[in-house]
């Protein structure tokens, strides 16, 4: 919804990292720290162009699971207390007592627009979430205006233990300018259920009192643990500088300005502070008191969000769309110090279409926020990560630990050693509510094996494999439609996304290939049945075909000419629909509520032997 602060872009607007692969993503051995407070506090090196289409033209980190957790309806309600909102944004993440909690806001259709809510789902394991329910309902202010939820931070892990979820009361039609009645927060019991809403700072500079609000302050509540934990959460300015945006007072209370905070501690204890616009700050008191605040070296000025973090092996990632208006792509990028940043890849390289137009409601995965710390860790040492898609829906991502760009060995998936309703862990899933990617038990088909399904109007199902990169392979697979017309596209793709091998099996029932840039029908494919196709490419780097192989026959008169020019390969990947470069925006779409026939892919026995 904003612009970029002043318009001020840094030394370079577009930032990715140099295409060579990494083992295992180890940080390059960069500068050290900066030794003063006058150096930026982080940096990107090594900077390349990033496209404009889903993915950037980055490679993506290997590994990483996109899961949806609410897909936005109009006409059936998906959400406990039945809204029907279409604009849902903002979401935050904890993990607590062996769940993920999940806060978000929404609103009827338009950013700001009234009645803005906080709603709050949970899940164990991050896959299948409960429907979400009100955590903090819309009031209405003495002139009559309803309410309008915001905030920059959403949950708060008391001193006691105990679990908080927070959130702002701002009004129309700026929630955040300072205006609103105040900060409130409740606890979250184990059971799920609510304790009471209290405030715990108020506007009182915007004229906000006791005698003008509906809830009690939280002094005011009996619970001597409750009285014990709001107080510390007051003196952790760690913590209470991401309330400024929403609250602006002048009191002495907020030693730092800035939006949408994100910080992390570096190995030298230093906490390093990351706001909107690639603003960034050092505090070596936990908040007290900050260096100046400065645009960070060669990192894009965005308004997104941006999230930074250690991980469980001891590096340091930062989250963020890198570019200076795009909201797209949603990349990372990795670091040795928390202080200079190397490479940039992929967690969310998919952009469907909108489905409901909406004021301020940009294209993207946006928003990003992991775990703060004290908030929780993750139990499988995983990287996890929050962000909306679209100003709509709500996603996760679970980035394997260590992060890493590139596999090492030949692919032999059989899916036996899986469980029923799993992810395998060294594929790439893009997995939405209507469309998910599972590992499923066949039984007399074939045991275990990846499904892909898809009864999404406006989306498809998506599973990509990385290989070591090559230009001569092997590959062979199996893929038993459950129908008799589907549609699911397989691809090879180099580094940068190219489809220099792409093959379909389409909705008439036949496997087509694109021989540069002409489909060739590759012959009938069988439903309720397994078809095997295996294609083999010659190792010479000159070389621009393929010779492919249909259920134990050649497919085509000649070979397989390469639809886009590629120098290797590196990923194969299956798709229910058709490629798309961007989804676009801005009109509600027809049938968007209404799921379609149902299609079902399983694929088995994926082999891909690069040539030596």
């Amino acid at each position: 919804m904003h612009a970029p602060l002043h318009g001020r872009l840094p030394a370079c607007a577009l930032v990715a990292l140099g295409l060579c692969s990494l083992p295992a993503l180890q940080a390059q051995d960069t500068k050290p720290a900066p030794a003063n407070d006058k150096d930026p506090v982080v940096r990107l090196l090594t900077p390349v162009e990033v496209k404009p289409n889903a993915d950037g033209g980055l490679r993506p980190v290997l590994g990483v699971h996109n899961l949806q957790v609410f897909r936005a309806n109009k006409t059936v309600s998906p959400h406990a207390d039945g809204l029907l909102h279409s604009y849902n944004h903002a979401p935050m993440l904890a993990h607590w007592k062996g769940r993920f909690y999940l806060e978000y806001l929404s609103g009827p259709r338009d950013e700001h627009e009234t009645p803005c809510i906080t709603s709050l789902t949970s899940s164990v394991d991050g896959v299948t979430w409960e429907r979400p329910r009100i955590a903090f309902p819309a009031i209405t202010f003495p002139d009559g205006s309803l309410s309008v939820s915001h905030q920059r931070m959403g949950f708060h892990v008391g001193a006691s233990g105990r679990l908080y979820v927070l959130s702002f009361y701002g009004k129309a039609p700026s929630p955040n300018d300072g205006s609103g009645m105040g900060r409130a927060l409740r606890e979250v019991h184990e059971d799920g259920s609510f304790g009471p809403i209290h405030f715990i700072r108020l506007n009182t500079h915007a004229g906000w009192t006791l005698e003008k609000v509906p809830f009690p302050m939280y002094e005011a509540s009996k619970d001597s643990v409750f009285l014990s934990d709001c107080r510390a959460l007051l003196a952790d300015k760690r913590v209470t500088n991401q309330w400024w945006e929403e609250d602006r007072s002048t009191d002495g209370f907020y030693p730092i300005a800035g939006k949408a905070l994100s910080s992390y501690h570096r190995a030298d204890g230093a906490l390093v502070g990351l706001w909107k616009d690639a603003l960034s700050a050092l505090s070596h008191d936990e908040g007290r008191t900050w260096t100046t605040k400065q645009f960070s070296g060669n990192v894009p000025v965005n308004s997104s969000k941006y999230w930074g973090q250690r991980t469980g092996d001891g590096r340091y990632v930062m989250v963020f769309n890198p570019t200076t208006r795009l909201r797209h792509p949603l990349a990372l990028s990795l670091s040795k110090d928390g202080a200079s940043f190397s490479g940039l890849w992929t967690v969310h390289g998919e952009l469907p279409d909108q489905r409901f137009g909406g004021a301020y409601k940009n294209m993207g995965p946006q928003y990003v926020r992991g775990i703060s710390e004290g908030n929780g860790t993750a139990p499988d040492g995983a990287l996890w990560l929050t962000y909306s898609v679209n100003k709509e829906d709500l996603w996760v991502a679970r980035v394997p630990v260590p992060v890493r760009d590139a596999e090492s060995k030949a692919v032999e998936d059989s899916f036996e050693g899986e469980t029923p309703g799993a992810l395998p862990a060294t594929w790439n899933l893009y997995s939405p509510l209507w469309a998910p990617v599972r590992v499923v038990d066949t039984q007399s088909l074939s045991g275990k094996a990846l499904e892909l399904r898809d009864a999404d109007p406006y989306d498809y199902a998506r599973a990509q494999r990385l290989f070591p990169r090559t230009h001569g392979l092997e590959l062979s697979l199996r893929v038993f439609p459950r129908q008799d017309k589907g549609r699911l596209e397989i691809e090879l793709l180099g580094p940068k996304g190219e489809r220099p091998v792409q093959l379909v099996f389409a909705e008439d029932g036949h496997l087509w290939a694109n021989h540069e840039g002409q489909w060739q029908d590759a012959g009938p494919y069988q439903s309720k049945a397994w078809n095997t196709v295996a294609l083999t490419i010659a190792k010479s780097p000159g070389s621009d075909r393929a010779d492919l192989s249909f259920n134990g026959k050649t497919a085509l008169r000649r070979a397989l000419v390469f639809a886009e020019p590629a120098e290797s390969m590196e990923r194969l990947s299956l798709r229910t629909g058709r490629h798309r470069e961007r989804g676009e925006g801005g009109r509600d779409l027809p049938g968007a509520d209404t799921q379609v026939p149902e299609q079902s892919f399983l694929v088995d026995e994926v082999s891909i032997k690069p040539t030596p």
